[in-house]
């Protein structure tokens, strides 16, 4: 079926200058390239012409002042509405350093934040760029579905790190909620040749912490896919990983397996029956306010001073600054959580802001059928995002981590949760009401 119009484009975004890694706060300058870095897009459009672009880059994280700066330019240059535009980064470990994300995380000097912010300059005019050629490169196309398995996720909260191999190797079932389901995308010309594909895995992207620019596994299996369909671009997403890890991990070798590994899964998916998408687009996008659970004061954050802990000192002296030079100032209590929804015919796809855990996407799918895909690391990079089950048992993906992602307090307020799934509710509602012709 070819009801739909289809472009790509891609970009490389390696940097050129010396801008330090992104992830894991000691790490700085890096010493070579494993492969390039990327920024990949997919604009599709219905046959009443309602729009949608996809994109999908190779950084940790996108800090809500880029994205914005990004969706304005794109709205502006395209005619593109704020839901038209759904931008999912990777949250690869091994990408560079961008202006605004994790501000607290970084011992930059003036002369790496003037590099960081000509880099982030540079690469959001090539990520507008790139919208721009893909929404001019829409040509007929037919895009199907269908979904694949690969299991190298581990719930890294019931197994620790130094125990998984041996318990692998003695064949033992490892603990916790996982989502190990490859959502594939083909998007192929009408006389069946493949353009693109779009998939995505629930995983952190940290098989690696070394000093080079690398994609990680998701580079890798990109890259796979690609030799295997000269032509045709792949691109990443990455699920509702954020309490799983690629284990055991540190690897280069591991890396590479892990990548081939999902290129196989998707391999296998494109050789089965795909269902084709029909029908047409329609796209909402929410911005949920999350509350914390309460906001910094001078006296507070004057007993992390002493913690030990370089992110928290730095955190700490930063909003000291602020409210010693802006006393009136009056520090947010909460903080706006992008949740988007777009439904491609019968096809739902859910992509939620920040580190959301596994929770999230197995609850949806529970809700909307297990063929639903649900991104994580979408349109910003806000924080942790745990589920109602996380938070009460706390640890590091919990609630208490807030300070790490630079706002003015420490810890998240109870109901996250409900807040966020009854927004996509709330969404999927109204796009199937009007799809069958409701307001």
């Amino acid at each position: 079926m070819t009801d739909w119009l289809a472009g790509l484009s891609r970009a490389v975004i390696t940097p050129t200058t010396p801008v330090w890694l992104a992830g894991y706060g000691s790490k700085r300058v890096p010493e070579g390239t494993v492969h390039d870095l990327w920024v990949k897009v997919l604009a599709v459009a219905d046959a009443g012409g309602r729009r949608g672009v996809m994109v999908t880059c190779d950084h940790m994280g996108v800090p809500r002042p880029m994205y914005e700066r990004i969706r304005d330019e794109v709205g502006r240059r395209c005619g593109l509405e704020q839901s038209q535009l759904m931008l999912l980064f990777s949250h690869n470990h091994c990408g560079p350093v961008l202006r605004d994300d994790l501000v607290d995380f970084y011992p930059l000097d003036e002369q790496q934040r003037a590099l960081v912010g000509q880099y982030s300059d540079e690469v959001t005019e090539l990520m507008v760029d790139a919208v721009v050629r893909a929404l001019d490169d829409l040509r007929p196309a037919r895009l199907s579905v269908g979904s694949g398995v690969t299991r190298f996720a581990v719930n890294r909260r019931d197994n620790p790190e130094q125990q998984v191999a041996a318990r692998m190797a003695r064949g033992e079932p490892l603990a916790g909620a996982v989502d190990h389901s490859v959502p594939v995308m083909a998007v192929r010309q009408p006389d069946g040749e493949l353009r693109g594909v779009v998939f995505g895995y629930a995983c952190h992207p940290t098989t690696m912490c070394f000093n080079q620019w690398c994609g990680d596994y998701p580079g890798f299996a990109q890259l796979a896919v690609e030799q295997h369909h000269p032509g045709a671009t792949a691109m990443f997403f990455t699920g509702c990983g954020a309490d799983q890890n690629p284990l055991p991990r540190r690897e280069l070798s591991l890396c590479r397996r892990y990548g081939r590994m999902l290129a196989t899964a998707v391999e296998e998916t494109l050789l089965q029956p795909m269902a084709d998408i029909t029908g047409e687009l329609h796209t909402a996008l929410r911005r949920v306010d999350l509350p914390f659970d309460g906001v910094v004061s001078a006296s507070s954050l004057s007993q992390h001073l002493e913690s030990g802990n370089a992110i928290r000192v730095r955190w700490a002296r930063r909003w000291l600054d602020v409210l010693s030079h802006e006393p009136q100032t009056t520090l947010a209590t909460s903080c706006p959580y992008p949740v988007a929804v777009w439904q491609l015919g019968a096809h739902l796809i859910v992509a939620l802001g920040g580190e959301a855990v596994v929770d999230y996407a197995l609850r949806l799918k529970r809700l909307y059928g297990p063929q639903t895909w649900v991104a994580g690391y979408a349109n910003t990079l806000v924080a942790y995002i745990p589920s109602d089950r996380i938070y009460r048992e706390g640890g590091y993906e919990g609630p208490d981590t807030v300070y790490e992602f630079g706002h003015a307090a420490e810890r998240w307020a109870q109901g996250l949760e409900s807040r966020i799934v009854d927004a996509v509710m709330e969404m999927v509602d109204r796009i199937r009401g009007t799809a069958c012709g409701g307001g």
